[in-house]
Formats: structure tokens, C-alpha cells, sequence
């Protein structure tokens, strides 16, 4: 616990000394009055994001080479109604990871597409701005550098800005159960517990977060020499998304976004590392239609 607490001692130094860092996302800045070009129930979200390395819930994957990210991303609207669950949606997606490094075109498979993952999430939206959704994930490595993971995993999510304003933190908490598989490669299938949150805001120009995650092993998560170890990373990061017009347009809502991401590894993570910090910088671009 001691070495927990030092390293949140350690990353919230470092991100103090950093000052208005950028990192990974997605979701577009749309201005305050904006109209939706596509008010339909059926919305496309997708981007593709250039990084100098990857870990998978702070499991090392690559760092590298250039790491490139091209996803995609259908949702439907089911349902929406003023009582007690206000919205019912669906979303399917493809997420992919291309590297030129030793996960990928530069290692022994000579091929450049590393991972393949197939998701498909059943969401309800409540009042307060309360969020329950349920994910089945397929994990795949098409270049064959691992085996295939299944899991099923459980989020709750709170937007609490219609409460506290510009001081909301966002935050969620987030079940994971492999099914068949292992994200660690080790010998069982593994439970994992991710708690975070991500304060803000959305100005004129852009918008601006401060994700942060811990990720936690309930049982056989983050399996190492020493067994199950709880404690598998810590991550502190600032994200900025300045899109492309103020307005959306009948082609959509375009962002461009990047930045930097603080990552500090559990015992488990830090013995496949070789570190027990690494900086991630990204860059990319956002679609929303």
C-alpha cells in the first residue's frame, strides 16, 4: 500500500511540473446552441489516432515503432422516454492497432496488424445523469502475436455537470470478467476493477479533461512471479479536442485531438516493462455524425 501511495505521490508531481497536458480522445467540442446534421436514431462515431507506444490496462503491449489506431464506432438509439430509464441504446464497434515495431511489421510476425477487437454494448440512460452499460469484447491478434480474449464487462458512469457545473469530475467505475483468455497470458481467467473519473471543461475554441484511471486486479488479473498482484497501474493524463469548425456540418462533426499521458505500473507490469513509469503521446483525428 505504501508503494501505492507513492506512486500517486509521484505522478500527481509530475503532472503538477507538466502544467495543461493533452492526451487520447475522441468525442467532439461542439459549441453551446450547435444543431445535430443527423438527429437520427442511428449515430457514426470513428477516428484514427497516432501513438508512441500501447499498454492494454498498463499490460506492455508496444513501444516501439509508430502505433496507429483506426476505429469505428455504430450507435442506436432504441428507445428514450421521461420515466424512470430515460434512453436505451446499442453500439458495435471494430477498434484496431497497427504497429511498425516489434508488435508488428519490425517483429517476428512481419505483419503490421497487431490487434482486431469486436465490441457490442447494451447502455440505459437514468436521471442525474446516471449511465449503466454492459460490453461483450472480443480481443484478437490477427498477426497472430496473441491469443484470443473474451470478456464481458459492466460500467457505470455519472455525468454529474448538471450538478456541480464546471466542477464536475465525471466519474466511473468499470467491471471486467474474461471469459476465455488472458490479457496477462497467464494461467486463469482474470476479473478486473477500473475506477476514474474525468473533470473538465468545453470552452469555445476546444475542450479540456483530466482523465484519471486506476486500474485494480480482483482475482488473477495482474498474474506475476509473485501471484495475483492487486495493484496494476495508475494513470493520470489532460486531454484537449479542438474541433475543425464551430458548427457541425452535413459531413459531420471533424476534431483534431492529442496529447500526453502519465502512466505509472503496478510490480507485475513494471518486472514485463523493465520501468515502472512510461509517457504516452498521442495524436489524432475525431469523426462524429
Amino acid at each position: 500500500m505504501q508503494r501505492v501511495i507513492e506512486m500517486v505521490a509521484r505522478t500527481c508531481r509530475a503532472w503538477l511540473l507538466a502544467g495543461a497536458v493533452v492526451s487520447l480522445s475522441a468525442s467532439p467540442a461542439w459549441a453551446q446552441g450547435s444543431v445535430d446534421p443527423n438527429p437520427g436514431a442511428v449515430t457514426l462515431t470513428g477516428g484514427v489516432d497516432v501513438l508512441n507506444a500501447y499498454f492494454f490496462r498498463g499490460i506492455p503491449q508496444d513501444d516501439t515503432g509508430v502505433i496507429t489506431w483506426p476505429y469505428g464506432d455504430l450507435g442506436f438509439s432504441l428507445f428514450s422516454g421521461d420515466g424512470g430509464v430515460k434512453s436505451v441504446g446499442v453500439n458495435v464497434g471494430l477498434w484496431n492497432s497497427l504497429h511498425t515495431g516489434s508488435a508488428g511489421s519490425d517483429g517476428p510476425s512481419g505483419k503490421l496488424w497487431y490487434e482486431s477487437d469486436f465490441y457490442a454494448t447494451l447502455g440505459f440512460g437514468f436521471g442525474g445523469g446516471t449511465n449503466v452499460g454492459v460490453t461483450y469484447t472480443a480481443y484478437t491478434s490477427p498477426n497472430g502475436m496473441f491469443g484470443t480474449v473474451k470478456e464481458i464487462s459492466f460500467k457505470v458512469a455519472v455525468d454529474d455537470s448538471g450538478l456541480l457545473g464546471r466542477a464536475a469530475v465525471k466519474p466511473y467505475v468499470a467491471l471486467a470478467r474474461e471469459l476465455d483468455g488472458q490479457a496477462d497470458g497467464g494461467a486463469k481467467e482474470g476479473t478486473y476493477l477500473e475506477l476514474g473519473a474525468s473533470p473538465g471543461f468545453n470552452g469555445k475554441r476546444a475542450g479540456v479533461t483530466v482523465p484519471v484511471r486506476v486500474g485494480l486486479s480482483l482475482s488473477n488479473y495482474y498474474e506475476g512471479v509473485n501471484g495475483d498482484e492487486t495493484f496494476g497501474f495508475l494513470s493520470v493524463a489532460g486531454v484537449v479536442t479542438v474541433p475543425f469548425s464551430a458548427m457541425p456540418t452535413k459531413f459531420g462533426s471533424w476534431n483534431i485531438h492529442g496529447g500526453v499521458e502519465f502512466l505509472m505500473l503496478g510490480d507485475r507490469n513494471e518486472a514485463v516493462f523493465g520501468d515502472s513509469s512510461h509517457v504516452i503521446t498521442s495524436v489524432g483525428l475525431g469523426l462524429s455524425y
